[in-house]
């Protein structure tokens, strides 16, 4: 059964699909967004935990810069669509935002529902036809341009196609790469895909003890030959299988493709806010001149939690009850180089079901930076996560999305 024509047909309701049709809608275009799961946003309303992280303060150059090198590719979207027009943007359909720490931008009541009931208001005003429970099986194409779609039931007629179907992580809120797979039977090429932005599980068991303890700027690197440049820095959570924290999900995405190859991932990290060995050395100097009794849990206390001080004496074989003199020369050394650098062994994850975002997609050599467009296929578009483009933490992500998916809706060839 053939339906009417559409301007625009978009697959997938997350932040750059929605973003992405009311663009269109707001230019006068016919628009058709579908939705395999019952309800539409499934995934924003997990975004930062509810609190929806829209966005971050950064400058446009400084923004790209936190996606490595392929972050150019973005120039186009942010000049049409940086944080503060998208500030404007949700000022404009009844959304207020602040910025409470100075830094990352949340709407004010720090609820993804706000986000979500605001832009299906907006849909729903711009008479954006919806339509859920709806999955996509195929691009239709016809010498080498978009005709439409087709699902299990229906084809839908439509020259513009948006492809905005996230990635692979969180399958239960919808992201289960169905875009990966319309993409390639048109031709496009898939980067290797792996989960990103999630807890890791150690070998090591001891930071179990340590669960209570926050540790705030924590530095990580890959102890790997070819892997020194890898580095992150953030606030670092101990978990009873290994490690989590925002330090953890943002180094995520360079862990887990040498995973695949290793098996086992050696990192180090600093602790003591990047004090470096000779830091440390006078660091036991000054508390044993303050405090002379004082043992050696009393000094590391004064720059590490208790639970951690206590575990990296049990590390290096130093007697925590023993002033920090007293210690053999070579326990004194083993405990001062784990504390700059306490050795993890990353062993594995919990898949894409706990990965926030996915690293790896559809090829960006493919796509027209400057219209989200395809190179293969006229008429049929891309937004968002199933690019091959992810970032960091802290609203990153959800402003590529959006900004993605405002381009490749404000630009259709009718």
């Amino acid at each position: 059964m053939v339906e009417k024509t559409y301007d625009l047909i978009v697959i997938g309701s997350g932040a750059a699909g929605m973003i992405a049709a009311i663009k269109a809608g707001q230019d006068n275009k016919k628009v058709l967004l579908l939705e395999k799961l019952p309800n539409i946003g499934s995934k924003l309303k997990a975004t930062g935990g509810g609190r929806c992280n829209l966005s971050n303060t950064l400058n446009n150059t400084d923004f790209m810069n936190s996606f490595g090198r392929n972050g150019r590719f973005m120039t186009t979207a942010l000049e049409l669509l940086d944080h503060n027009s998208l500030v404007d943007f949700f000022k404009s359909i009844g959304v207020d935002t602040h910025i409470p720490d100075g830094f990352r931008i949340f709407p004010v009541t720090h609820s993804s529902s706000t986000i979500i009931n605001a832009l299906h208001n907006e849909l729903q005003r711009l008479d954006v036809q919806i339509q859920c429970d709806c999955q996509v099986i195929s691009l239709d194409t016809l010498n080498n341009k978009i005709s439409g779609v087709s699902t299990q039931t229906k084809s839908y007629k439509s020259l513009n196609v948006i492809v905005a179907t996230g990635g692979l992580g969180y399958p239960k809120l919808g992201s289960t790469g169905d875009g990966y797979e319309l993409a390639s039977k048109v031709g496009h090429k898939i980067t290797t895909l792996h989960p990103a932005m999630m807890p890791l599980n150690t070998k090591e068991s001891w930071q179990d003890s340590c669960r209570a303890d926050t540790i705030a700027k924590a530095r990580i690197t890959i102890d790997l030959p070819k892997a020194k440049k890898f580095k992150a820095i953030g606030d670092l959570i101990f978990t009873s299988k290994g490690l989590r924290g925002p330090v953890v999900l943002d180094f995520a995405r360079e862990i887990t493709p040498f995973l695949d190859k290793y098996n086992e991932v050696p990192i180090l990290i600093n602790m003591v806010k990047g004090k470096n060995e000779e830091d440390i050395l006078q660091h036991f100097k000054k508390q044993n001149s303050l405090n002379p009794s004082g043992s050696v849990l009393d000094n590391l206390e004064k720059i590490l939690p208790t639970s951690v001080a206590t575990q990296l004496c049990i590390l290096s074989g130093a007697d925590i009850t023993l002033k920090f003199s007293k210690l053999n020369g070579e326990v004194r050394n083993k405990l001062i180089k784990t504390i700059v650098n306490t050795p993890f062994t990353i062993i594995g994850h919990d898949g894409f079901k706990m990965a926030m975002i996915t690293r790896g997609g559809i090829s960006l050599k493919e796509i027209e930076p400057k219209t989200m467009q395809s190179k293969n296929c006229e008429g049929l578009y891309f937004c968002g996560e199933v690019m091959d483009l992810d970032g960091p933490c802290g609203g990153y992500n959800l402003q590529w999305s959006f900004s993605s998916g405002y381009l490749a809706g404000s630009l259709l060839k009718i």
